[in-house]
């Protein structure tokens, strides 16, 4: 016999073509016949003259289905035959659409997008996608919370996951991240521990998606290293307004790597083109109740619109040296560095233009690996990162059943990928010939001999053990600098205002009154008495406890500068852009002065939605009127802002109304503008909304309307 020769994909005959072809399940279309069964089922047949290839419904295998209302029986009434291969196939799939959910992170929200660079940084990384400015890739981002399941609801009191998959020309680069810049533990070894006493409490399944239980507050007493992260999840930031409105944070520090070899840190930070926003409490839980996919919806709708959510990518850059002067170590995950002492620069633009065709195949498989790295970024010796680098491939085995699901399509690299890796569960690729090893010398028999390594253009890990590390020792240790758990915590509660620090006060009130543990609540504020002692005698005063003796910090605690960057309200953005006004109408409504509202809304890159006591025409002065939504179902709490136009006669009816009072209390309650014409008056008195600077006619809402009018505050709600 000849030798084998590399048969080229095209010189192939269609018998022994192996390329997989252009599959879209559920994507063909057909002039379809509608007939009844003998039972009066509902059958619908290929229609029309020359039926196109995609118009008839197969099996996965491709054989055509003549019936997919009935299985196969022996007799009319007799039991269903095992040789029925349609019902089985049918059957099996839809036992098995189903994979196991992520341990945490579960529920998701992803969609496609682009990343450009906008500042070129060839003298800091040898990463192609940063060498040239207006260079791009495409790009997938997942967000998520983290401790519920993927049936649990959007707006708990949660970190979010901010996970970006970047398809460079060099390969993925996985840059998988939260909405908050720090975590709760500094070594991978406590990982388990943390999820497990966050999660539901394992003797009774609940609470879901929830921290205010008794298991993580008794975890989070003990490890005081967590306090950092617990001034944040206890502030306005584990309670995004929108996923188009959070920051997003690589979290651990990387390294860049230029081309001469020379490596410097690096932290990644996402910043929201819209701006920061956040909701209050008493909002966050309201929308779980009125939409749970609150979060899902309103990234969809606003891609679908147009309105696309972007990101500002900027990176802090220093070096060993300046690590080395700091009271913290740049290595330890429960630690910043503060925006004062390095300010960020920003080196490239996130936009998300794309959502997802199905959200299974998509959303719900995509892989994300801290792993994936490129030739110009490299990890640091992180404990926590390092732990990392081994959990999330191992996971995906579990998840996706299969060593092969770099193979799914969300999770495909878009450049060439070659390798000696073979076989395995669902194996998609068909590679030929018989290299599947190096070396070898296949080639000078005429073989095709596979690919090689290339050290020139490879990854290769940074060199220099400049992390003050001896590598001749191999110890169970924490260095001295990861001791102080409480500077940085400090540090983080004295940026805030005056209202956030309340907001924070009350949510560590909230959270330890569902406590049942008194001990656990006593250790917790003995803890924060090294944060702040205001702070502390605010939770127990609010919890009517005794003040406990003041907990020993393992490290003296240092005095650092507050920073306005950790601050939602101090960095707010006074604007109408993408968010979304509601305007309450009824009948007799102006027509012209609600078409001028929205006008002056759109024009500001606002989204009017229009909410009346029903849906379809309504009668208003100057024609008919549609709402988008019916009043009990569009409770204020969905929108940024809210305004009305009623005629006094509907004003007087909507005033007996619950729903329509709640509407201007809750909206008055959560600080947001409220502009109104003459005739509501009547609502707003009986709701309780006392004139300020957000209550406001109508005609003023452009000018007021940007922002949540903070001073309100302390009248409508008891804070810590």
């Amino acid at each position: 016999m000849p030798s084998p020769k590399e048969t080229r994909q095209d010189d192939r005959s269609p018998a022994t073509n192996n390329a997989l072809g252009e599959i879209s399940p559920g994507a063909g279309k057909t002039d379809a016949k509608d007939h009844p069964g003998n039972g009066g089922e509902l059958h619908q047949d290929v229609g029309g003259k020359a039926p196109a290839p995609d118009a008839f419904l197969t099996d996965n295998f491709g054989h055509r289905i003549a019936d997919n209302q009935n299985s196969l029986k022996a007799g009319e009434r007799g039991p269903t035959l095992l040789e029925d291969f349609v019902l089985r196939e049918k059957i099996f799939h839809f036992d098995h659409e189903r994979i196991p959910e992520r341990i945490v992170h579960a529920r998701g929200s992803g969609a496609h997008g682009v990343f450009e660079c906008t500042k070129a940084i060839p003298e800091l990384t040898k990463a192609a996608i940063f060498q040239e400015a207006g260079k791009t890739c495409p790009a997938f981002v997942r967000f998520s919370t983290v401790a519920g399941g993927a049936g649990s609801v959007d707006t708990p009191r949660d970190v979010r996951g901010f996970a970006v998959k970047f398809y460079t020309e060099a390969g993925n680069w996985d840059l998988v991240g939260n909405n908050i810049p720090v975590f709760f533990i500094q070594d991978a070894m406590k990982f388990p521990d943390l999820v497990h006493s966050v999660k539901m409490e394992a003797d009774r399944g609940y609470p879901q998606a929830a921290s205010a239980h008794d298991t993580f507050w008794d975890f989070v007493s003990l490890m005081p290293e967590t306090l950092h992260m617990i001034m944040w999840a206890m502030s306005d930031r584990a309670i995004p307004r929108s996923f188009r409105m959070m920051e997003g944070f690589g979290v651990h520090t990387f390294r860049l790597v230029n081309k001469a070899g020379e490596g410097k840190f690096v932290k990644f930070h996402w910043r929201p083109v819209l701006g920061m926003e956040s909701l209050i409490w008493d909002e966050a839980v309201k929308i779980a109740g009125a939409d749970p996919d609150f979060h899902r919806r309103d990234l969809f709708e606003a891609i679908a619109a147009g309105d696309f959510p972007a990101w500002d990518l900027g990176v802090q850059i220093f070096d060993e040296a300046w690590a080395a002067k700091q009271p913290y170590d740049v290595l330890d995950a429960t630690k910043l560095i503060p925006e004062e002492e390095i300010p960020l620069d920003i080196v490239g633009r996130l936009t998300l233009n794309r959502n997802v065709d199905n959200f299974f195949a998509e959303t719900e498989q995509v892989a994300f690996l801290p792993s994936n790295v490129i030739p110009g970024i490299d990890f640091t010796n992180d404990p926590l990162l390092q732990g990392r680098l081994f959990s999330y491939l191992d996971t995906q085995k579990s998840r996706l059943g299969t060593t092969n699901f770099h193979q799914i399509p969300i999770n495909a690299p878009k450049c060439p990928f070659h390798n000696f890796q073979r076989d395995g569960l669902m194996q998609t690729l068909v590679p030929t010939g018989r290299a599947n090893y190096e070396p070898n010398s296949l080639a000078e028999a005429g073989e095709s001999n596979g690919p090689r390594a290339c050290p020139e253009t490879g990854f290769t890990t940074f060199p220099e053990n400049s992390e003050r590390n001896d590598p001749g020792e191999k110890l169970r240790i924490r260095a001295e600098l990861f001791a102080d758990h409480y500077s940085q915590a400090a540090l983080f509660y004295h940026s805030q205002t005056d209202s956030e620090q309340a907001h924070i006060a009350s949510a560590i009130v909230f959270e330890l009154s569902k406590v049942a543990l008194k001990h656990v609540r006593e250790r917790v504020v003995s803890r924060l008495r090294n944060v702040d002692e205001g702070l502390a005698k605010r939770v127990a005063a609010g919890l009517a406890i005794d003040m406990p003796e003041k907990a020993k910090a393992a490290r003296t605690p240092v005095q650092m500068a507050p920073s306005d960057a950790l601050s939602i309200q101090k960095k707010a953005v006074d604007t109408l852009t993408g968010r979304k006004i509601g305007i309450l109408f009824a009948e007799g409504s102006d027509k012209a002065a609600i078409d001028k509202l929205r006008k002056e809304i759109e024009g500001a890159g606002g989204t009017p939605f229009l909410v009346a006591p029903k849906v379809g025409g309504i009668a208003v002065k100057g024609g008919t009127l549609e709402a988008d939504g019916q009043l009990a179902g569009s409770p204020s709490i969905l929108f940024d802002a809210v305004a009305s136009i009623l005629m006094p006669e509907a004003a007087e009816k909507l005033a007996m109304q619950g729903a329509a009072v709640q509407w201007f209390m809750d909206a008055f309650g959560h600080c947001k503008t409220i502009a109104h014409c003459p005739g509501t008056q009547v609502i707003l008195d009986k709701a309780g909304v006392e004139k300020d600077e957000g209550v406001v006619p109508v005609e003023d809402f452009a000018k007021v309307g940007r922002k949540r009018h903070w001073a309100r505050e302390p009248k409508v709600r008891d804070l810590a």
